[in-house]
């Protein structure tokens, strides 16, 4: 079996994540490469090596570039901010090394597009780049994608999207990176709002064509923790205009991205959305929802009970017609074979080792893994499309 070592770019939360799909994903998958974790980069030195010992990796850096010319790595994975992804994703690809970029793919459409443009020269190579759309590996998503694929539900009419989240509520919390725009490029728009928006093209297999939508920040101001933004960590190195104010001990600085947005939208194929992302949900954790309805039925998958699909077929007889609770975990499902007996669910996790197998069957066969970065440009449009949007007293923005 060919081997491929990874180098990891963070390790906290996403990158604890990733490290937890690298060491499962040949353990559970028969697949055509062997993933080594080989080297945990992460600026803090004893941090890294902290992580490192404790999730797995043979070795750390604690700078990204050290990972550019070591042998020992084939596939550079990037978990950090998103105003890092372009530096780190080309010169990764310049170098002859696979990438996997979390999402959004970059900060702005000109650095998404200077992504894809070094991922397409790479490729005909035989180096290839992918952005991390993980709910797009949840089994029961994957399910929805492939009934509309078949035309289970006629012409699509209506898509409608949320993603909730209710984490910044409390005005108390502090200014991290997420808060500020040169770091994280948008805020819940970007961050979660991204992955609705590259559900919703998955799964009709059309982009988005047209949006117009709004944008709000309810907390101007947070507390600001010295470490918390990375460099410098100081309320004077945000950007977005703005002096850090004083009450009593505390530092504050200004946020500046949203902590939520609500679009509508127009696919190609002549189907509307109507899309919604916030950090402000009151008592909703991770809440993903995607409605699909179309002339024939309608289908629901919610993240909060992600192991289940709802199925309407509006071609039965009224009298027993009704939405249907189809639990995804048979071995006919997309990916679940590998895992546990019928009514033993996944969770969260496993959506990333699924991305991982994808990833390596793919690079095993010579193949084009997706969403490519190409797809991540095209969310990236929608993004922009929709700041621009708001900006604009919410007019319509074609893309």
């Amino acid at each position: 079996m060919a081997k491929l070592g990874v180098g990891l770019v963070g390790y906290a939360f996403m990158g604890a994540v990733h490290s937890q799909a690298w060491r499962t994903a040949n353990k559970f998958f028969d697949l055509p490469i062997d993933a080594e974790l080989s080297v945990l980069c992460g600026r803090d030195a004893a941090k890294t090596s902290a992580a490192a010992a404790k999730m797995g990796w043979s070795d750390t850096v604690n700078d990204w570039r050290d990972l550019l010319t070591r042998d020992d790595v084939h596939v550079i994975d990037v978990c950090t901010p998103g105003s890092t992804h372009a530096e780190i994703s080309i010169a990764a690809l310049e170098a002859g090394k696979h990438v996997i970029c979390e999402k959004p793919l970059a900060n702005t459409v000109a650095e998404a597009e200077a992504m894809a443009a070094a991922a397409a020269k790479a490729a005909k190579h035989g180096v290839y780049a992918m952005v991390g759309f993980t709910y797009r590996r949840t089994p029961a998503l994957a399910l929805m994608r492939q009934l509309v694929q078949e035309g289970r539900l006629g012409t699509i009419r209506h898509v409608r999207a949320q993603y909730l989240q209710d984490w910044l509520m409390d005005p108390t919390s502090p200014l991290t990176w997420r808060l500020d725009k040169k770091l994280a490029g948008a805020g819940a728009l970007g961050d979660i709002g991204a992955h609705i928006i590259d559900a919703s093209q998955f799964v009709l297999g059309e982009k988005i064509t047209g949006v117009s939508g709004i944008l709000e920040t309810f907390v101007k101001e947070r507390p600001v923790l010295t470490g918390e933004l990375g460099a410098g960590g100081r309320a004077s190195n945000l950007g977005g205009g703005g002096g850090a104010s004083a009450a009593g001990d505390v530092e504050y600085g200004p946020v500046t991205v949203d902590d939520a947005t609500a679009f509508t939208a127009r696919f190609e194929g002549g189907a509307i959305g109507s899309f919604e992302a916030s950090r402000f949900a009151t008592g909703r954790k991770n809440g993903l929802h995607l409605e699909i309805n179309g002339s024939d039925g309608s289908l629901i998958f919610d993240f909060e009970d992600m192991n289940v699909l709802q199925y309407f077929d509006a071609r039965e007889p009224a009298a027993t017609a009704g939405y249907r609770r189809i639990i995804v975990n048979e071995a006919e499902h997309p990916y679940v074979a590998a895992w546990w007996p019928p009514g033993h669910g996944l969770g969260y996790e496993h959506g990333f080792t699924h991305q991982v197998v994808d990833f390596l069957t793919c690079i095993g066969r010579g193949e084009q893994p997706q969403p490519s970065f190409d797809e991540g440009l095209a969310v990236q449009r929608v993004i922009q499309a929709v700041e621009d949007s708001a900006a604009n007293s919410s007019t319509w923005q074609s893309l």
